[in-house]
């Protein structure tokens, strides 16, 4: 029996993509044994209406360059050419549709998206669709106390696990699940690189690649 697909399916604003972002993406690609990783750029996240984002043009060149070297990944424009206010549960089913039954899909969701998780549209169908990805982040709590029991018997913790077991865990792991990891504990926040790109744009090259550096540099974003 042919082996089945693993795609990582890594939504986001990134506004700007940083080197957190791809640890994120590689290190759990080596972990969970992800063949391809498509960054799904938002145009219009719901929860950040009310702050201005740089336009899709921008954040799509900047995930190009940044991911330029790397084979596995692969950026889509699904949510940028979406007219409206794109929602992750409409996102899922999209790609559900578009792979089919011969790949299995893992979301990939850092802790402060997990925190907010209860105010995405169908929350509960969100973490149905598709396997998941929780990297904890510093600072952040992953909780499931107060999650519905048939989600609670989902999650699992693979904080702390060695990372030769962590793909036999996964393996024996039947249906969908909400997979808990510590493997990679970098602290990079956007807002963070937005306000140096404004005060001390030298050290842009220390939180994102030199080409996504170049580039917001070259056309002075976020200076306002």
């Amino acid at each position: 029996m042919k082996p089945r697909t693993r795609i990582a399916l890594y939504g986001g604003t990134f506004d700007p993509i940083h080197r957190g972002h791809l640890e994120v993406a590689e290190r759990v690609s080596d972990l969970f044994e992800i063949s391809r990783v498509l960054f799904v750029p938002a145009k219009r996240p719901p929860h950040k209406v009310t702050r201005a984002v740089s336009g899709p043009i921008d954040r799509y060149a900047m995930l190009a360059l940044a991911t330029q070297d790397e084979s596995r990944f692969s950026i889509s424009q699904h949510e940028l050419a979406a007219t409206g206010v794109g929602y992750t549960v409409d996102t899922l089913t999209h790609f559900q549709n578009e792979f089919g039954p011969s790949a299995d899909l893992f979301f990939l969701m850092g802790a402060d998206s997990w925190f907010e998780i209860k105010t995405w549209r169908e929350w509960q169908r969100v973490l149905e669709l598709t396997n998941h990805v929780v990297v904890t982040r510093p600072g952040y709590a992953i909780e499931s106390g107060e999650l519905p029991p048939a989600l609670r018997e989902r999650l699992i913790d693979l904080r702390g696990v060695a990372p030769a077991i962590i793909n036999a865990r996964v393996n024996a792991e039947g249906g969908n699940r909400i997979f808990v990891t510590d493997a990679v504990q970098m602290d990079i926040a956007a807002t963070q690189i937005r306000e140096v790109a404004r005060t001390d744009a030298a050290r842009l090259v220390d939180l994102v690649p030199a080409a996504v550096a170049s580039y917001i540099e070259k056309y002075r974003l976020y200076r306002d």
